[in-house]
């Protein structure tokens, strides 16, 4: 797994429930409850087969759970990784720096047109980069312009 990252025991069920329907491997589960769905992230390369054909993966997972699912491809690269969580924005740039006090940050300027899409209803899906960012990379914050 990555880093250090400890699930719980109901994430553990999600993530087995998920591996048994779609044969993708999970990197990571977070349950947000807050907002009614599960964010998983899963090997790189396995996203077409943990969707399944025309959604049907997804779609099973959410009638038998009752929750929003939401599928991220994981990368190495925190670029890559930060573009595959705002799919399916159009991303124009991705930059990340590192501040004066050491923190890193990420600034991602997204096709305006596909501003409300990177960002989410409420911000949600900004608040989902910021905290996959911080866990994988140490970025301490995600500007989307």
């Amino acid at each position: 797994m990555s880093r250090g990252i400890r699930f719980t025991n109901r994430e553990m069920r999600f993530i087995a429930l998920f591996e048994s329907i779609t044969g993708a491997t999970v990197r990571d589960c977070i349950i947000d409850d807050e907002n009614n769905r599960i964010i998983y992230v899963v090997k790189e390369g396995e996203m077409g087969i943990a969707i399944g054909k025309r959604g049907k993966n997804v779609s099973l997972l959410e009638k038998m759970t009752g929750k929003r699912h939401e599928i991220i491809e994981f990368s190495d690269d925190p670029a890559r990784f930060i573009k595959n969580a705002l799919r399916p924005a159009r991303l124009r740039e991705i930059r990340i720096t590192q501040r004066t006090d050491g923190k890193k940050i990420a600034v991602v300027s997204v096709n305006p047109k596909d501003k409300g899409i990177a960002i989410g209803k409420n911000g949600k899906n900004a608040e989902r980069i910021r905290f996959l960012a911080k866990r994988y990379f140490d970025i301490h914050n995600v500007s989307i312009l």
